[in-house]
């Protein structure tokens, strides 16, 4: 029975996590390590950023930045960096940064015809504005993973390519948002009767919608001196808004719950 109390509610596994983060595209921060004469590494934000489901990352820079200087002066053109997104709430938390995943890998620029096939890639992901200032003041840069850690509620994980390139982000990352402010905004009442499932000494705290996937639905509790993130666990994994209507439904007691699976 002590297994029972301490065990933790499922959860997407790491590689699934971090191809979320990923899709969902937060800010960005490239971490390049310049070597002793540069001084310390520095935190450098991309005109734009979009990271491909094999974990490389495509990154444009202005022309005259000091980094994109610096590949072209690296040995072999490639310069170890670090890319570290932050995967941040939809909704305003006081600590609104959820996760955090750090690709490391090697940066180099492309020329002309590396760069436009690169914009084509990606505009087939992600059409993008920014994107026609390739070549017109930005450079296009790639950057090939070695390794990547994700550091979240669940924990710190290391994730090989591989095992990104074979993951697949959560089936809900794209409407997240949007549910989720929909439900801080417009229905109180249900985060309070989803309040019901936090242990009694959580209760006392702000609870703010925090996370959806596919596993069930995390919560902030914002206390007085700390916060708290809790899972909820769905009953099993879901994949369609029909499912995860029903699971939100079990989980705050509707009562015509039986009837719409009878239905």
């Amino acid at each position: 029975m002590t297994d029972n109390v301490h065990r933790r509610p499922p959860a997407p596994h790491a590689a699934e996590r971090a191809r979320t983060i990923a899709a969902r595209g937060g800010r960005a921060a490239l971490l390049p390590s310049l070597g002793a004469d540069a001084g310390e590494s520095c935190r450098v934000a991309p005109l734009l950023h979009h990271v491909h489901p094999s974990g490389s990352a495509m990154l444009m820079l202005p022309d005259d930045h000091p980094l994109v200087a610096a590949v072209w002066q690296a040995p072999g053109s490639e310069l170890t960096v670090v890319l570290e997104l932050a995967d941040q709430a939809p909704v305003q938390l006081r600590e609104p940064v959820r996760g955090l995943l750090w690709i490391t890998g090697w940066l180099r620029a492309l020329d002309a015809v590396e760069a436009r096939e690169e914009v084509l890639a990606v505009v087939d992901e992600r059409p993008d504005p920014r994107l026609l200032d390739a070549g017109h003041g930005a450079t296009v840069l790639r950057l090939a993973p070695a390794s990547l850690v994700i550091a979240d509620a669940e924990g710190t994980s290391s994730v090989v390519p591989e095992q990104f390139a074979t993951a697949a982000p959560d089936p809900f990352c794209g409407q997240e948002d949007q549910w989720l402010r929909h439900l801080e905004l417009s229905h109180r009442d249900v985060v309070a009767m989803l309040s019901q499932h936090l242990p009694d000494e959580l209760r006392g705290g702000h609870v703010r919608p925090l996370g959806l996937d596919r596993f069930g639905l995390r919560l902030r509790v914002e206390a007085a001196d700390t916060d708290h993130d809790v899972r909820i666990a769905f009953s099993h994994p879901v994949s369609t808004a029909a499912e995860l209507a029903s699971e939100l439904r079990r989980l705050v007691g509707c009562p015509f719950l039986a009837r719409t699976r009878r239905g």
